[in-house]
């Protein structure tokens, strides 16, 4: 690897070299070998029935099936309310909204809002489990602003694999800052759900996880579930909402005639004002909304450029985008985006701190579903840092949004300046974080904060927090009460 900066690393990096060799090494790409012949599906949108109290209430049943990614040949996968993938569910700040998660699986899973702000009893992690045959029933309110969040199961030990199988789906949230950019879903608002796999000779996944000791890094591309994709487009702008939605492997976005798009929104919402870019990176979980300008009849290709080894190695052609000889004329962007404050920690504020290295733990300290590693008050803003002494990683926190203050002592790259709550920290590296919590109570249920490379976690690096009322942080138990919990390895 390029990234080396202490002698613990470089010794790693004889492991990741054996675990890399014949796996995934500089040549692994697809650019050149698609021909672009399959339409790219659009996740249809999830409508939901409105009762006289207003409550939005969405049905999401997790299902086994088959997928024709290749011509004749079919594909064990897992869906939701389909064979692949699941539904887009769209609802506005304000909205109150309830689910009924039926699992129809032959094994337990869960089913986690991730990006949601929402009381840790609906939050969907490894303590809701869904039994198979049974049906979750989860409730709030939204109460954050416009945002590309996604679903996705949350079970520790067996994250990677079910979802990997394709149980995922997107969760928009709108605001009267988000229709003011492209919004109509399927014409100008187009989800880009971006995951990397290996398929046998068969056309059967390939399911070992821990191939590389990144987890799993794959060879084909599937863009909303559809193999060497092309989209036709309508309109001069075109809103793409990116999902990195890879166990392990991160994407450099941009095009193949290198032109500038302007970055509106990332993981958790709008940004101030557009910003001009022709590349970003997203490692797993991470979101971003591009807007970008088109011309009548030209062609371009979506593209992820090879970038530093570990996780961002590879190069690849995403998805093809044709524009119609005649294309609608768009309103031109608003200069103003969004309103929201920026995410600022005190003075005094709390500074905690967090070290990943090359084992599967947090702070030496590997998953327990029984111990309560931290205690946040509710509301409170803090400031973490996250020290990366291993191989690649990233960092998810549930229940927060967070602003990057500065990665290894520098400003952060730019699209990383927005709000977010999924940041990547490539080996060597240390980021600090300005966190702003929400303001569920619950000292009995806890939220995670992990590595967001799903082998990663499924392996014990993610720790759990409990959002507790402000002043009674030392009344609380460190030990959850009741008997012990299972997970599954």
């Amino acid at each position: 690897m390029k990234r080396c900066h202490s002698w613990a690393i470089a010794l790693s990096l004889v492991v990741i070299a054996v675990g890399l060799a014949g796996c995934d090494g500089n040549t692994t790409t697809n650019v050149g070998k698609l021909e672009f012949t399959n339409p790219l599906h659009i996740p249809p949108l999830l409508e939901p029935t409105v009762d006289s109290g207003g409550e939005k209430r969405f049905t999401l049943t997790m299902q086994p099936g088959t997928t024709e990614f290749f011509e004749g040949k079919r594909t064990s996968t897992w869906g939701i309310n389909g064979s692949y993938l699941g539904p887009t569910i769209r609802a506005s700040r304000g909205d109150r909204v309830a689910f009924d998660v039926v699992n129809r699986l032959p094994e337990r899973s869960t089913l986690h809002w991730h990006g949601m702000l929402l009381p840790a009893k609906m939050d969907g992690g490894p303590h809701q489990m869904i039994e198979a045959g049974a049906t979750w029933k989860p409730h709030w309110t939204i109460e954050q602003p416009a945002a590309t969040t996604w679903y996705h199961p949350h079970l520790h030990g067996k994250t990677a694999l079910h979802v990997y199988r394709g149980l995922a789906g997107l969760f928009l949230i709108e605001d009267e800052d988000s229709k003011k950019l492209p919004s109509q879903y399927g014409v100008d608002d187009i989800p880009i759900v971006v995951q990397d796999k290996r398929f046998k000779g068969d056309g059967s996944f390939h399911e070992s996880m821990d191939l590389t000791p990144f987890g799993m890094l794959g060879d084909q591309i599937l863009i909303n579930g559809t193999y060497d994709p092309y989209l036709k487009i309508t309109a001069s702008q075109i809103r793409f909402r990116l999902l990195n939605g890879s166990n392990a492997r991160a994407f450099r976005i941009g095009f193949s005639d290198d032109r500038s798009f302007a970055l509106v929104g990332n993981d958790a919402g709008l940004l101030p004002e557009p910003v001009s870019l022709n590349r970003l990176l997203l490692s797993p979980g991470e979101r971003a909304e591009i807007v970008v300008e088109f011309q009548p009849g030209e062609e371009t290709i979506l593209h992820s450029f090879a970038g530093e080894d570990g996780i961002e190695n590879g190069e690849f052609d995403l998805v093809k985008i044709v524009a119609d000889r005649e294309l609608s004329a768009s309103e031109p962007l608003p200069s103003r985006l969004s309103a929201e404050p920026p995410i600022e920690a005190p003075d005094d504020a709390t500074v905690r701190k967090f070290v990943l290295t090359t084992e599967s733990a947090i702070n030496g300290k590997p998953m327990d579903m029984n111990r309560i590693d931290e205690v946040v008050p509710a509301g409170a803003k803090e400031i973490w840092e996250i020290s990366n002494r291993g191989w690649d990683h990233n960092f998810h926190i549930h229940d927060a949004v967070f602003a990057v203050l500065d990665k290894n002592g520098e400003a952060p790259p730019i699209y990383e300046r927005g709000r977010k709550d999924t940041v990547f920290l490539p080996s060597g590296t240390t980021v600090r974080l300005a966190v702003e919590f929400g303001s569920f109570p619950d000292p009995e249920t806890p939220y995670m904060y992990h590595c967001h490379l799903l082998y990663h976690e499924d392996s014990g690096m993610m720790g759990q927090f409990v959002v507790v009322e402000p002043g009674t942080e030392s009344q609380v138990s460190r030990r959850l009460s009741g008997s012990d919990m299972e997970h599954e390895h």
